[in-house]
């Protein structure tokens, strides 16, 4: 039974000026030099002085195989030049960054909770991943989150971020006053007040909690393009 077109081990298209054979190079020589004469018959009209690249993938050595597949193509089907496709380079660190924004931005969920309001005494406000209130957490108030919390208000309750063990996340509210603050596994209580009136945020350092005024420290400031959190 005649096998379908994706599982042969030579296919033939145009590309510009040349034509790019991609084959597997795994398989016996005499069976890529069979296929690649029924594809070349079937394109005898453009296969002439045709310049041909070969696509192997980005395998290291196989320089034996295009040699004799180049000599095979050139025999019998007088095609003026056989070269192995060029291998894909790694994106560069701008490109990586380029395609991670693009990823994100438009093709991304967000794990996000936002909440408007004023979580009470009593009350628990649990989150998947990251957590934002848009208002204020009382003392008596628990908040936690598997990611970073970001308090736009006064953070008086208890909080607890990346649970149940992540460390990298952090804490931030416009007016840091916690009673207990908790990272990973990672826990602090009675920090004292803050001195200023700007946003500060909590974090792991060297297996402590460390706060620090947010925009003193910039903590993201050094990353040159937008990550997903």
């Amino acid at each position: 039974m005649k096998k379908e077109t994706r599982d042969k081990p030579a296919r033939l298209k145009g590309v510009g000026d040349s034509l790019c054979v991609t084959l597997d190079p795994d398989q016996p020589l005499d069976d890529l030099q069979a296929e690649l004469d029924s594809v070349f018959r079937q394109m005898s009209h453009r296969t002439l002085n045709a310049r041909i690249t070969l696509d192997i993938g980005d395998q290291e050595g196989y320089e034996d195989l295009v040699q004799d597949l180049g000599t095979f193509l050139k025999e019998t089907f007088a095609v003026a030049s056989v070269s192995r496709f060029p291998k894909k380079r790694p994106p560069s660190e701008q490109g990586r960054r380029k395609q991670d924004v693009e990823r994100s931005w438009h093709h991304y969920r967000s794990d996000v909770l936002m909440l408007t309001g004023r979580v009470r005494s009593g009350q628990k406000v649990t989150a998947r991943r990251h957590l934002l209130i848009l208002g204020d957490v009382n003392p008596g108030a628990e908040v936690l989150a598997g990611g970073d919390i970001l308090i736009m208000g006064s953070l008086r309750g208890t909080v607890a971020a990346g649970q149940p063990h992540d460390e990298g996340a952090i804490v931030l509210a416009l007016d840091f006053q916690p009673t207990q603050v908790q990272i990973g596994g990672i826990v602090a209580a009675g920090l004292p007040p803050s001195p200023g009136s700007s946003a500060e945020f909590a974090h792991v350092e060297n297996r402590f909690i460390v706060v620090e005024d947010y925009l003193n420290a910039n903590p993201f400031g050094r990353l040159p393009w937008p990550e997903v959190r």
